[in-house]
């Protein structure tokens, strides 16, 4: 009898720790972005306090094993460049947000699997974490790379690393490994993974579960959302008899909370798997009932309604779900109540003044752009700075304050990019070799299309002129028969003018 009551008093002991570990362990939810994915996805937009941005994907560079890229397509500083990554990145953390850095991925090699050099493969991922400010790394291993297993040693050798120094610096980073799953688990190549990540010293996080393209193994009639209910169960067995093979002994709530579940939303890569907004909902209340850790989507990209001009959706889009959606429609789903609860407001509260508005003077000498000036006239994409932020032209513009307060954000004429970033400074106009192209003068009649120089800038004639000098262009006159060149432009032109 009394050791009936001693065994009973573990159990309940030993099942209150672990679901104060898992309670410990905190929630998260992030929607997958693919970075390079034109056109480019303002993932900055919408952000809620808390929330993650799974940014995709950091790999190795095609020509160079041990650089790194963004999808192989883009440097670090090519990303900035084309695409504003660092000014994005940091208007979500304005907002509260944090961002993971997503390596590898299906199309592309991961960097442990490129590269062979360890101390590179640690600074290829520090360069990443450190360049956005982040402390989540998620090991996106799939395809080729899940079958190398010499890759998947060297791996986890060097995240191990990568940890032991982020711990010794004060920041420490967190791990997951995010693995292909039908509805009965992970496969073997998987849970070999988390099995050497595990004996590699790896501090993991969390086993994050693509619960999508399941095939043969959903039943008929099954819905995605219960096959994934069932591949998450049968991938918690999987895990937890990897731990206790490591001598781990790990509770049912804390394995839960090491376990993240992503859908692909909307019209999956194999035909007749559609995960519908319905099983976004069921998903949400299977992953609150069952203590899920994190819950991600894939992508952010494709949480839009494809629109009438899409013929076939059962064609798989990056940019659109195939579902009859609103924008947005699945991230507001599947992120309901995942980061931190609200306090409840104090009682009583003694009322507060509003504060004044503080004016914040740009600084010309500090400015990536020209800053705005409400007698210049702007076109469609042109870009300034203005009260600290970078802004870019809807549609031509004049006088419209970019800060101006508009009850629906589509009536703005400028779209918000992000702050000045520390260290921005007026970019050098790119000089143009004269005899580049003929010397602008006002007794010549230029045709449509034709291209001059004028004060060292290249530029093209919009309709017939003669007499007008380009630089009402310069000034922003959007009626001058001249459009000014960008110095991105004038690269490539000068790049073609070097190639035989």
């Amino acid at each position: 009898m009394i050791a009936g009551l001693v065994i009973t008093g573990l159990y309940l002991w030993n099942s209150t720790r672990d679901s104060a570990r898992a309670a410990e362990s905190g929630r998260w939810y992030g929607s997958y972005v693919d970075a390079t994915s034109t056109p480019f996805y303002p993932f900055a937009d919408n952000i809620s306090e808390g929330e993650r941005v799974i940014l995709g994907f950091a790999v190795a560079d095609p020509n160079d094993s041990c650089a790194n890229s963004w999808g192989g397509y883009y440097s670090i500083e090519s990303a900035n460049a084309t695409f504003d990554l660092d000014r994005k990145v940091a208007r979500v953390r304005e907002l509260g947000g944090e961002i993971v850095i997503s390596t590898g991925g299906l199309n592309n090699d991961e960097l442990a699997t490129a590269c062979t050099d360890e101390e590179k493969i640690i600074a290829g991922y520090e360069s990443f974490l450190q360049r956005y400010d982040s402390t989540t790394l998620d090991l996106d291993v799939e395809g080729n790379d899940l079958e190398d297993s010499t890759a998947s040693l060297r791996r986890a050798s060097a995240v191990a690393a990568l940890q032991d120094r982020a711990d010794k610096s004060g920041k420490p980073v967190e791990v997951w490994v995010t693995l292909p799953v039908d509805t009965r688990g992970l496969t073997q190549s998987g849970l070999g993974e988390v099995k050497r990540l595990l004996e590699g010293g790896v501090d993991l996080a969390g086993v994050n579960l693509m619960t999508m393209n399941f095939g043969q193994t959903r039943a008929p009639g099954q819905s995605m959302a219960a096959a994934s209910e069932q591949g998450a169960r049968s991938a918690h067995s999987q895990i937890k008899a990897v731990y206790a093979d490591l001598g781990q002994v790990v509770g049912d709530h804390t394995l839960w909370a090491k376990i993240g579940l992503t859908p692909m939303i909307g019209q999956n890569d194999l035909i007749g798997e559609v995960f519908t907004l319905d099983d976004a909902v069921a998903l949400k209340e299977f992953a609150a009932a069952s203590g899920i850790g994190r819950l991600s989507m894939w992508s952010a990209n494709r949480d839009m309604d494809c629109g009438p001009n899409f013929p076939n959706l059962q064609r798989v889009s990056n940019n659109c779900s195939g579902t009859a959606q609103e924008t947005g429609a699945f991230a507001r789903l599947l992120s309901a109540d995942m980061t931190s609860q609200a306090a409840s407001a104090p009682e009583n509260l003694a009322p507060v003044e509003a504060p004044m508005e503080t004016a914040i003077v740009d600084d010309p000498a500090k400015s990536p752009y020209p800053v705005w000036n409400a007698e210049a006239a702007y076109a469609k994409s042109d870009r300034i700075v203005w009260r600290g932020n970078v802004y870019e032209a809807k549609w031509w513009t004049e006088g419209d304050a970019p800060d101006l307060p508009v009850s629906d954000v589509r009536a703005s004429a400028w779209t918000l990019v992000g702050p000045v970033l520390p260290g921005d400074k007026p970019e050098a106009p790119v000089v143009v070799p004269s005899g580049t192209y003929p010397a602008w003068s006002a007794e010549e009649v230029y045709e449509k299309g034709d291209r001059i120089l004028f004060d060292g800038r290249i530029f093209e004639a919009k309709w017939w002129n003669q007499t007008s000098s380009p630089d009402a262009a310069v000034q922003g006159a959007v009626d001058s028969p001249w459009s000014g060149f960008s110095n991105e432009q004038v690269k490539e032109i000068l790049k073609e003018a070097k190639t035989p």
